[in-house]
């Protein structure tokens, strides 16, 4: 077993996972989170294949399998004519991948999974109530200042992974910018148990293009059968949070979009300030962030997440080689330049694009983003390459491609 400490900020399932991969190597691991425990926070819950080709290597998959719910296709919908564009089904990449199929597990029930793991594991210790404020660093040791109940403390490690999210006071305390913009509309998330597929057949991960008002449709597992619908609207960022919300808008913006003749009952509704940003570099020098941490994006997609527990295993596999067989810390600086790139080419590029695309009000544009779709998913070659991105194959070969001859180039 090392010596060596690695200090992770944010106990999220991107903190926990990165714990997972390095304790199960024998590294020494200490997760920090500002929380008392475990949040059940709904957000995220698609994990794409390449991401679930990762998870499989930890031995959470079929936990998430189980607890979750397999979503093997996914349609485009014209929601003004009521009218599927195309549908994609992920059987395509059955050479691709181990698993040809989307997992929809809300991100609290992948950190309790990872959690369950992280207790057997002697070498690693989580510490809730803890918030890290500050950061130092020599050539030799990273320390951090924590919060807690009993006051202030701080604790020292040899290197320190940011995992604390959009607003990461890791990556402030190191003063590494966050490039980007902020979206104009907010994100409406509303859910309910109304059945989708049942009623109107829609499969479980559905986007819908409008011209006024786009929403995506998608269904999670929750606490067991029948489950729950998730749907996300955009909405105008200048009226108040609490008239958006009430119940009187909630329920004129459902029938608006899915009439129907019985109220539906809305279990749970929040709305999210929506942002595109990639830090300029997820290393200086023993600190590297992953995650929100280092790259956030708007939700349509399912990208953001998957993004950050592929972050976990990238920088996992890399520290361990540099803890554990004495490799250049050049490998940190690839870490960087692998994830960051991708981060930019395919997360922010492909979100941007989807939203694009069911946003879009010229009539014209509509109807060619409409026929490119369909174009798309009626040939094999061109349905092929583009499950390859939508399911982030592509962009972990990307990331693979990219050799330390090229840090520092």
């Amino acid at each position: 077993m090392s010596t060596q400490t690695v200090l992770i900020a944010g106990g999220g399932p991107v903190g926990l996972f990165c714990a997972l991969l390095l304790g199960r190597q024998g590294i020494n691991v200490r997760v920090f989170d500002v929380n008392a425990t475990l949040q059940a926070d709904p957000r995220a819950a698609t994990t794409h294949p390449a991401t679930l080709d990762i998870l499989a290597q930890a031995g959470v998959v079929d936990d998430m399998i189980t607890r979750g719910l397999v979503a093997p296709t996914f349609q485009f919908w014209d929601r003004p004519t009521n009218t599927k564009v195309a549908e994609f089904d992920h059987s395509i990449l059955k050479n691709d991948t181990a698993y040809p199929f989307v997992v929809q597990c809300e991100q609290f029930k992948t950190a309790q999974i990872i959690m369950e793991r992280l207790s057997k594991l002697p070498n690693v210790e989580i510490l809730f109530n803890h918030e890290v404020f500050s950061v130092e660093q020599n050539a030799h040791e990273v320390k951090v200042g924590v919060r807690t109940h009993k006051g202030e403390t701080s604790f020292t490690g040899s290197y320190l992974i940011g995992c604390d999210g959009g607003r990461s006071t890791i990556r402030k305390q190191c003063e590494i910018p966050f490039e980007g913009f902020t979206w104009a509309e907010r994100f409406l998330v509303l859910t309910t148990p109304f059945d989708f597929e049942k009623e109107l057949g829609y499969c479980y991960r559905s986007y819908f293009a409008d011209p006024d008002e786009w929403c995506n449709c998608f269904k999670v597992a929750a606490d067991g059968p029948p489950g729950l619908w998730r749907l996300v609207f955009p909405a105008d960022a200048t009226v108040p949070e609490a008239d958006v919300l009430s119940d009187q808008a909630v329920h004129q913006r459902m029938q608006k979009f899915f009439p129907s003749s019985t109220p539906y009952n809305i279990v749970h509704r929040n709305l999210y300030t929506i942002h595109q940003r990639v830090a300029s570099t997820f290393r200086k020098g023993r600190v590297m962030l992953a995650g929100d941490s280092a790259h956030v994006n708007n939700s349509i997609g399912g990208m953001g997440l998957n993004g950050g527990l592929q972050d976990a295993a990238n920088i996992s596999e890399k520290l361990a080689d540099v803890i554990l067989n004495g490799a250049s810390d050049a490998m940190l600086d690839l870490y960087s330049l692998q994830r960051r790139t991708v981060s930019i080419e395919f997360v922010q590029q492909q979100s941007i694009a989807n939203k694009k695309r069911l946003e879009a009000k010229d009539p014209e544009q509509r109807k060619k983003n409409f026929e490119e779709l369909a174009a798309i998913a009626s040939d094999k070659e061109r349905a092929h390459d583009f499950m390859l991105r939508q399911s982030m194959i592509a962009m972990q070969r990307r990331a693979h491609s990219i050799g330390l001859e090229e840090v520092h180039t």
